[in-house]
């Protein structure tokens, strides 16, 4: 990948996105676009970077590859002229779905592709599973990042769940107090493809 993208296509990439359901074949791609999202020297020219929290892997072939055999779930993509620009995993979950695994190229962060993929997860929540809510669960300490989803109509539920500890599928934590906090957003009365 180029050390910079050039402004145009940049422009071109987030206004412009494909979206597409992956398939198998899409595996490795998914996987090396979530690690340099939040991990190692190309995470950190992103904003969404885990690197000070945590080592090791944010997800792996294995994992990526299980989500796509379950039912009611979907790894979604954003593409732009075959390049993969954003992905995220998207499960319903009665009548909520389940939104996480959250990963935009480092070199188009802050290109607006972000809002176009959670508007897009969130049309599919509503429209084809007809959710009425969308939750998902965030590391407490990324302040930032719980900001940019309360600007797009998410608030915290109250509710926390444990950080899985001594399982490096999810990373080495480098904090011993990590824990997510659980955000929702209802979907009533929104439309969830304008919304953001």
């Amino acid at each position: 990948m180029p050390a910079a993208i050039g402004y145009d296509l940049r422009m071109q990439a987030s206004q412009s996105p494909t979206f597409r359901y992956a398939e198998d074949a899409d595996v490795e791609r998914v996987v090396a676009l979530v690690e340099s999202a939040y991990r190692g020297p190309s995470g950190e020219r992103g904003w969404t970077t885990e690197s000070a929290l945590l080592d090791g892997q944010r997800t792996d072939a294995r994992s990526v590859a299980e989500l796509l055999q379950q039912p009611d779930c979907h790894v979604l993509l954003a593409e732009h002229d075959g390049r993969l620009l954003a992905s995220c995993h998207v499960e319903r979950q009665g009548d909520a779905a389940y939104f996480g695994m959250f990963a935009v190229d480092p070199e188009l962060q802050a290109a607006g592709i972000g809002k176009r993929m959670l508007a897009e997860a969130e049309r599919l929540a509503r429209q084809e599973w007809a959710c009425h809510d969308m939750r998902m669960t965030v590391i407490e300490q990324r302040d930032e990042l719980i900001a940019w989803y309360e600007r797009r109509g998410y608030r915290r539920t109250g509710e926390y769940q444990p950080f899985p500890y001594g399982d490096e599928r999810f990373g080495i934590p480098r904090r011993p107090d990590l824990r997510f906090v659980v955000l929702l957003k209802h979907f009533d009365g929104v439309d969830a493809w304008k919304a953001g």
